[in-house]
């Protein structure tokens, strides 16, 4: 497999929208729990959300009817839809690709060995 990468953050105002890319070669098929998540000014690394192999995906309650998780397999990518931004959405966000253990790949749930991408930040301003 090869190196995750991430693109798309940048500024928004509340209420905006942005959209992540991460490519990542080789964990789109496979037995792979894709993830994003995020880690804001101060705070913990948060999960945001996750897709599963079989395209299953789940969020984490503060962006849920927000945030939209999905890939095209053709182009080895994931994306994150983010709608209605507002600034506790402020952090620098990450892929990570994370092998299948369990019966349901969980948000924020890293089993490992995970690999990453180098992450991209998202500024919201009010």
């Amino acid at each position: 497999q090869g190196r995750l990468m991430e693109s798309g953050g940048g500024s928004a105002q509340s209420g905006g929208s942005l959209r992540l890319s991460c490519v990542a070669p080789g964990y789109i098929v496979g037995s792979y729990c894709l993830h994003w998540l995020r880690q804001g000014p101060g705070k913990a690394r948060e999960g945001v959300a996750v897709i599963e192999p079989d395209g299953t995906t789940a969020y984490a309650n503060s962006v849920e009817g927000r945030f939209t998780i999905f890939r095209d397999v053709d182009k080895s990518t994931v994306f994150l839809q983010m709608n209605g931004l507002n600034t506790e959405d402020t952090a620098t966000y990450l892929c990570a690709a994370d092998p299948k253990w369990a019966e349901r790949c969980q948000v924020g749930v890293l089993s490992g060995p995970t690999s990453w991408g180098q992450g991209t930040q998202v500024i919201v301003s009010a």
